[in-house]
């Protein structure tokens, strides 16, 4: 997607945590194919375990994630899915979410 397309602030935050690379991928895979979302990246937690992230309105985030959490089930341990509808304007300046 082009810069000005890119998510803001504003829009909703999906994370989907799985054990392991490649239910991660997996998942990462399957939301950007369900939902008009925008994969922002991924991050190694610990021991394991990996948290893909993407951006977009609710009703797509949450679509992405459901279909996500689906696809790294079927291939590996979902750990957990979270929606954060619309996340602060500082979680920004912390966390690589954008």
């Amino acid at each position: 997607m082009a810069d000005k397309e890119r998510s803001d602030v504003g829009d909703a935050l999906g994370m989907v945590e799985t054990r392991g690379l490649i239910g991660m991928i997996e998942a990462a895979d399957a939301m950007v194919k369900t939902a008009n979302v925008v994969f922002v990246g991924w991050q190694k937690v610990d021991a394991g375990l990996v948290t893909a992230i993407v951006r977009g309105d609710v009703g797509s985030v949450k679509a992405a994630t459901d279909a996500g959490a689906a696809a790294a089930r079927r291939v590996g341990e979902l750990i957990g899915v979270h929606v954060i509808p619309r996340p602060a304007d500082d979680l920004e300046k912390i966390f690589p979410i954008r």
